[in-house]
């Protein structure tokens, strides 16, 4: 039977205003109207999240940031003891370095586990389980007689840490509107981005001052009194209602007939009791699929990528040329790249900043109407001006030029680089309304493979072309990354929509052929 059209109806969208609906479809026998998207994000859920008090969330992101700045720690706090470590543990530069890049590529893999079973049994299981394994590793590998033993318990650090960053901008999406979003956004990333830059100095001052196993024995300190402040003072932000993760199982298994309910619908169609989900509802894959198949989220998440590829990239690179060139020792070069991590903070926090403003002018512009990728335009001066400064602070190595040059360069490039990436995330949160959690663990997927092959890369790049035309390519690569976040701001919306409501058909059609 052919599918007839009908005349396209009106629905009313969150903010209050209508918008045409696609014309309803007669898809074998079954009419199937496609509605404009749900605003799950708005959904009622007791003991909302977004009605607490102003100081009750600030309390929230500064527990949640505190624990972000374990994983920006740990990837760069063992740097200042590699001598100290290949002595002690018998260990070959390879090995060592194998820590390094396969510390970064679990760290970014992991989080889609992680994203998953917080989309089923909420952010306050995550949070404690992960720091519960990254305060293991951190004890083993304290006391271990190996570097293989390192490589492995490194590798069970970087699982447990990478669930906070990730886990921690769903909390914040749970937590603020959009509107305020990017600032706070801003705020909690000062701390993972500060950690790569705080942890070789006090990776340096441990080491020095007492041994390697130093190091570890203070992140797991660390790592142990965080998780006891989330078993005991952290609320949990997830609701069900607002998750589209945890709804499409539901009905899944509704559909299915392998779920039955533990109790009565009430008046307004909820559940008095909720059905009870398991860990074996848990799948990564379909939601990473979800995310992928947009073409906003793929382009958006390449950029990040790149971004931080980077990031990893300067780091590593820049203590090989202070340590070589300029005879720096470890807290000296920790001192150094304190200027990039100082750039982050500053891109971090008036990035976000700046970004809410311009969301703010734009949406007044717009007749009060906003949508995610007015965000993105916030970011059009940065984009532009960071591959310069890329560009000068390589050749700027190259010449061997006074160490203030060289800090100044750094700091530029952290202001530019993190001030596109705030810009970024915040995106990437806003346009995955209700799978915001597994949204930013594929981007994580994403920064760590551009992090490991990135650092793989470096050092061979490095040694081969210098640091002047390793850092050209470096340039080009950012002008590439700014320009997929410049065509997301301007082709990104209709990708979106045409996304939004693919999904909605195919939704609809999948109820209107169930019996």
């Amino acid at each position: 039977m052919a599918a007839s059209t009908h005349p396209p109806v009106m629905a009313h969208t969150s903010d209050g205003t209508s918008s045409e609906m696609l014309p309803t479809r007669s898809v074998s026998q079954a009419t199937i109207h496609i509605a404009a998207p749900l605003d799950i994000e708005h959904m009622p859920v007791h003991n909302d999240p977004r009605l607490w008090s102003a100081t009750r969330k600030n309390v929230s992101l500064a527990l949640i940031a505190s624990a972000s700045m374990i994983a920006g720690l740990a990837a760069s706090i063992q740097n200042p003891a590699v001598e100290e470590m290949q002595n002690d543990l018998d260990a070959t530069s390879a090995q060592f370095s194998l820590s390094i890049s396969l510390f970064i590529l679990v760290q970014g893999l992991v989080p889609l586990v992680w994203s998953a079973i917080s989309e089923i049994k909420g952010r306050k299981l995550v949070y404690i389980m992960s720091l519960a394994l990254f305060t293991i590793g951190s004890i083993v590998v304290a006391v271990s007689n190996s570097m293989d033993l390192v490589i492995g318990f490194r590798s069970l650090q970087a699982a447990g840490s990478a669930a906070v960053i990730t886990i921690g901008a769903a909390t914040l999406a749970d937590i603020f509107e959009p509107a305020e979003r990017g600032t706070k956004m801003g705020i909690y990333y000062m701390a993972p981005l500060l950690g790569p830059s705080l942890g070789p100095i006090l990776g340096g001052i441990l080491t020095t001052g007492l041994n390697w196993r130093a190091i570890f024995w203070c992140c797991t300190i660390m790592s142990g009194s965080i998780c006891l402040i989330f078993l005991f003072f952290f609320d949990d932000t997830f609701r069900r209602e607002r998750s589209l993760t945890y709804q499409n199982v539901l009905r899944k298994r509704l559909r299915d007939g392998t779920l039955t309910p533990n109790a009565e619908k009430n008046a307004q169609g909820s559940f008095d009791t909720p059905p009870s989900l398991s860990l074996k509802d848990v799948n990564p894959i379909k939601p990473l699929w979800l995310v992928l198949r947009r073409w906003n989220n793929v382009t958006i998440l390449s950029a990040s990528g790149l971004l931080f590829g980077f990031a990893f990239t300067i780091a590593y690179t820049c203590a090989r040329t202070l340590s070589l060139h300029y005879h720096y020792n470890a807290l000296k070069i920790g001192l150094v790249l304190l200027a990039f991590g100082l750039g982050s903070l500053a891109g971090s926090l008036l990035g976000g900043r700046w970004s809410d403003r311009e969301l703010a002018r734009l949406k007044a512009l717009n007749g009060g109407n906003s949508y995610p990728e007015m965000r993105l335009k916030s970011a059009i001066y940065s984009i532009f001006i960071f591959p310069p400064c890329v560009l000068g602070f390589g050749w700027l190595c190259e010449k061997r030029v006074h160490i203030s040059a060289i800090c100044v360069m750094l700091f530029a490039c952290g202001l530019f680089s993190i001030w596109t990436y705030s810009s970024a995330i915040a995106y990437i949160v806003d346009s995955n309304t209700g799978r915001s959690s597994t949204a930013v663990a594929t981007n994580s997927a994403f920064r760590g493979i551009y992090a490991f092959v990135a650092t793989e890369v470096a050092v061979p790049l490095q040694d081969g072309l210098g640091d002047g035309w390793m850092y050209t390519i470096w340039a080009g690569l950012m002008l590439i990354s700014g320009l997929l976040v410049f065509l997301v701001a301007w082709r990104g919306e209709l990708w979106r929509k045409r996304a939004e409501l693919r999904e909605a058909l195919h939704d609809q059609k999948t109820d209107a052929a169930q019996p």
